[in-house]
């Protein structure tokens, strides 16, 4: 007689079965999605997001923090004068109002970070995408034009240019100086990521079928490349607000007649021992807002980087 195995099975109900099913009403994750998901959860995200909107509506409607004028109420008699009803921060050494001075001069700064910022990421994004994209001869001209910009340091090329133009100091002029030699990071961030998403299969896919190969770059490969743009762009802001102070302190920048931060650090150094504060407050200003467009570019850097978000 043959041996036979048994076979044992254990006893089951079809209802403690358990199959995955796809919830259709989940919203479908995409990078942007997964970034602001991230992004919400974080503290720093808040708290820099309060100080921006802040300091943006002070630029637009400095009338809603004060109604005193900053240059139509100087005294000589409240010359480096302490905080009084009124004036909650004192005066200069011309006796202005300190907090009015603040308030204006946020318009100038803010104004100078934005053009900046715009001309460095339209010519950055044009000569990084063009150079990655194309490569060959293109690549190799682009970049190494970005190379001689980007070997001379902003800052000092902003003072000559505005050496040159003294008689035309103004926001745009600044604005120019300090743009039109801070693009070429912005472009070799892009040129780097186009680099690596040009060889994706849905680029090749595109080719395969007849799209054109601009057609490509504006709808598949650069919309795929800009999120290291946005992150640059943020800290960029920041750096061309310390610009714009740096020249002014220097002398070189914006008219000591004009409202601004750094005019009003350069004008309180000389006070720095008798009345330190006429020199606080404005750099107090300076540095916050600097810091809170960091914090954001941090945020944002974070919440884009998928590493970043699995390591926390």
């Amino acid at each position: 007689m043959a041996n036979r195995n048994e076979h044992f099975v254990a006893d089951f109900s079809e209802d403690s079965v358990v199959v995955d099913a796809v919830r259709i009403d989940d919203r479908p994750s995409n990078l942007w999605y997964d970034a602001w998901r991230d992004a919400r959860k974080r503290p720093m995200f808040y708290i820099s997001g309060v100080l921006i909107v802040l300091v943006a509506l002070v630029a637009l409607f400095p009338g809603l923090f004060t109604n005193v004028a900053p240059n139509d109420n100087c005294q000589l008699a409240n010359s480096s004068g302490g905080p009084m009803l009124g004036h909650p921060l004192g005066f200069t050494r011309q006796g202005c109002d300190i907090y009015s001075r603040i308030i204006y001069g946020t318009s100038t700064s803010l104004s100078v970070g934005l053009i900046v910022t715009v001309m460095t990421t339209i010519m950055g994004v044009l000569a990084g995408a063009i150079a990655g994209f194309y490569g060959k001869w293109v690549d190799a001209v682009l970049s190494r034009i970005g190379d001689i910009f980007f070997s001379i340091p902003y800052i000092l090329a902003a003072v000559v240019i505005m050496s040159v133009f003294s008689q035309y100091r103004n926001v745009w002029v600044i604005s120019a100086a300090i743009g039109f030699f801070a693009w070429p990071s912005t472009a070799r961030v892009l040129r780097a990521e186009i680099l690596r998403v040009k060889n994706s299969d849905f680029v090749m896919a595109s080719t395969a079928i007849g799209v054109s190969r601009f057609t490509i770059l504006m709808r598949h490969v650069l919309p795929n490349s800009v999120a290291p743009v946005i992150v640059i762009t943020t800290i960029s802001l920041a750096a061309a607000i310390v610009a714009e102070a740096t020249l002014s302190f220097l002398g070189v920048g914006l008219p000591s007649t004009t409202m601004s931060w750094g005019n009003d650090i350069s004008q309180a150094q000389v006070d720095l021992r008798t009345a330190p504060m006429i020199l606080v407050w404005p750099s107090l200003a300076l540095s916050i807002t600097v810091l809170a467009f960091i914090m954001m570019g941090e945020v944002v850097r974070d919440a884009l980087d998928p590493k970043a978000r699995s390591s926390r």
